[in-house]
């Protein structure tokens, strides 16, 4: 009997218990109430079950009518899904993105990004995983992500790549630490009693270790975490430090072998050759190079944004 019931069906049930009775669904639905009482009858025999209490002037959702409810909305839905892929397969919308990202990536971005892909392209299955800089390329080449974002060192040979923005990362440590009373470049020598909080891929901006004690972490927010709560200190994105530096939670430290540039990572997108990339992909490009530079710290923004906002003035 279940072969007989069709979505129109189950529909028109979803709308009588949304509208409340079936006078307002069959408002709703432009049609005459006694086909959306037909409708309703002929689904409650095929499936064998009252889905609605007419002892009352107002029909009302039996206990079985609820929990048949559920189900139907799921039905509904996964045939709207259906109905929306084969679309985006028609106008050559790919089904699905996998987006592995650097652990450095700002958080914002990425945030930012999957709104963004989840309004334009609705039909799209999207996949996001957060690796170390060392997995970002192995996820790309064996084809378990389509795009990687990724630090210039952790890019191997065989890859295309297209440059988003600089990261920046700034040694700090705890305004209580004693290494920020320091004022100036540090010698090396006042590290040898403090410790270092570094990376366990030592890629990520922490391939200059100056203590000889160091707390090894296996993520970011981990990092930062030690480094806020005076445990060390650190080499740190400067998007991530930005509001505690301005709070005065953490200070800026200079170590006297670090030169001013001498940590700066470039952030690139990450594909193999041979992708093929329908609009959702070149939408993702996009949006990462508007995305990444905005939130990755710069202290400019580009030339048409200020144009933008010269124009937009209040007079």
């Amino acid at each position: 009997m279940l072969d007989t019931v069709t979505l129109d069906q189950l529909r028109v049930f979803i709308t009588a218990a949304d509208e409340g009775s079936f006078s307002a669904a069959a408002r709703k639905l432009r049609r005459v109430q006694s086909a959306v009482s037909q409708a309703i009858a002929n689904l409650e025999a095929q499936l064998g079950v009252a889905l609605w209490d007419r002892s009352t002037k107002l029909p009302t959702l039996t206990a079985e009518g609820r929990s048949m409810l559920i189900a139907a909305r799921r039905v509904v839905g996964e045939a709207d899904s259906l109905r929306k892929l084969a679309a985006g397969m028609v106008t050559g919308l790919e089904a699905s993105v996998s987006l592995c990202v650097d652990a450095l990536f700002p958080v914002c971005a990425l945030v930012d990004l999957c709104r963004g892909l989840a309004s334009a392209f609705p039909s799209v299955d999207l996949r996001v995983d957060t690796q170390p800089t060392s997995l970002v390329a192995e996820r790309v080449l064996s084809g378990a992500a389509t795009l990687g974002v990724v630090g210039a060192m952790g890019i191997p040979p065989g890859l295309e790549r297209q440059v988003l923005s600089p990261i920046r990362m700034i040694p700090v440590v705890s305004v209580e630490h004693p290494l920020a009373r320091y004022e100036g470049r540090i010698p090396v020598s006042r590290f040898a009693d403090h410790v270092q909080v570094v990376l366990a891929a030592p890629e990520q901006g922490d391939h200059s270790v100056l203590s000889f004690r160091t707390f090894c972490v296996a993520d970011l927010a981990t990092k930062h975490a030690f480094v806020r709560a005076g445990l060390g200190w650190g080499n740190l994105p400067e998007h991530v430090v930005q509001a505690d530096l301005r709070a005065k939670r953490l200070a800026r430290i200079q170590p006297e072998p670090w030169g001013a540039g001498e940590h700066v990572l470039h952030l690139s997108a990450i594909y193999r050759p041979d992708a093929a990339f329908g609009p959702v992909h070149r939408w993702i490009l996009t949006e990462l190079q508007h995305l990444c530079p905005r939130d990755a710290g710069l202290p400019h923004r580009p030339r048409e944004a200020k144009k933008r906002r010269r124009n937009h003035r209040p007079r």
